[in-house]
């Protein structure tokens, strides 16, 4: 929804640059997908529609932290006058917790019906995880993982020991049941983007103390050369600067950059591939069948 709190003259340049953020959200909206303000940035440099006379001085490139500031500022201004559904861009870093109510105790029946699940992996050969770099990318990622039942977890970087000892205990108890354990893992192709990869294998193995397979699913280098993503200078000031040069130069690729259908198609893909369909059926029919009792429980309610 638009909503203004604020009124504002907008410079011509601010006019367009507001008009072609409404056209991308719009486009965006229209598969199910919104948007954080990086993402839709990117949107503008992979389709090279960032003004002139944004380049930067040193690497006369568009894109630049001076840019994304730029049109950050235009974007809040235009949210708050009115001219961009406060709806299309989300900050997935920031959210309020708040306790669920009801109105009825029939009500909390029918939500509890709506809400039952079963372990739909407790019968597979497998058990999968998804984790990626940025929480950023939760609201693109997180409904594939619900279709499937996939656990998601957002390791904002070099995630603490805390977290990875709580989930690779989790993981070690599958393992020790016989089952094989993926985790499908999604980062930046940066420095330390390509590194964590290696950090999550490490300390997943160690927490768990079995055998945990490891697959980065995204941003790969072939990945990079097929999807094109806008690159940025890589950092220099990185410990693992000079090692990730020697292998791809010193270009470097966010996650961000690129299209949610492209990572949604490859997670959708990946996870098919690992389960077993006949068993995944029979269980979708037992939850099925389940959740209409309690439906009638709730529909009989007096």
């Amino acid at each position: 929804m638009k909503q203004q709190f604020q009124e504002h003259r907008f410079k011509p340049q601010s006019l367009r640059i507001i008009e072609q953020a409404n056209q991308i959200l719009t486009e965006y909206a229209e598969q199910g997908y919104d948007l954080t303000l990086r993402q839709l940035y990117y949107q503008f440099v992979a389709r090279d529609i960032l003004p002139d006379g944004w380049e930067d001085r040193a690497t006369g490139s568009k894109n630049n932290m001076g840019s994304y500031k730029k049109m950050g500022d235009i974007i809040s201004d235009g949210r708050m006058a009115g001219l961009i559904d406060w709806d299309y861009i989300k900050d997935r870093a920031r959210s309020v917790v708040s306790l669920g109510h009801w109105e009825t105790p029939k009500d909390i029946l029918y939500s509890a019906a709506r809400s039952f699940r079963v372990d739909k992996w407790a019968n597979q050969p497998c058990r999968v995880y998804v984790m990626v770099e940025k929480q950023a990318l939760e609201g693109i990622l997180i409904p594939t993982c619900q279709e499937f039942d996939v656990p998601f977890l957002a390791n904002k970087g070099y995630s603490s020991q805390s977290m990875f000892y709580e989930i690779g205990r989790q993981m070690g108890r599958y393992a020790a049941r016989g089952q094989d354990v993926y985790v499908l893992y999604l980062g930046d192709h940066d420095p330390s983007g390509i590194d964590m990869t290696r950090d999550v294998e490490e300390r997943l193995s160690i927490f768990s103390e079995e055998d945990i397979n490891i697959r980065r699913l995204a941003l790969n280098f072939d990945q990079v050369n097929n999807w094109n993503p806008p690159e940025n200078p890589a950092k220099e000031t990185d410990s693992r600067y000079e090692n990730y040069r020697g292998k791809f130069g010193e270009a470097s690729w966010e996650l961000d950059a690129v299209e949610p259908k492209n990572m949604v198609e490859l997670l959708e893909n990946e996870i098919l591939s690992l389960v077993d369909s006949d068993i995944w059926d029979e269980t979708v029919k037992f939850e099925t069948a389940q959740t209409e009792k309690l439906m009638d429980i709730a529909r009989n309610w007096k």
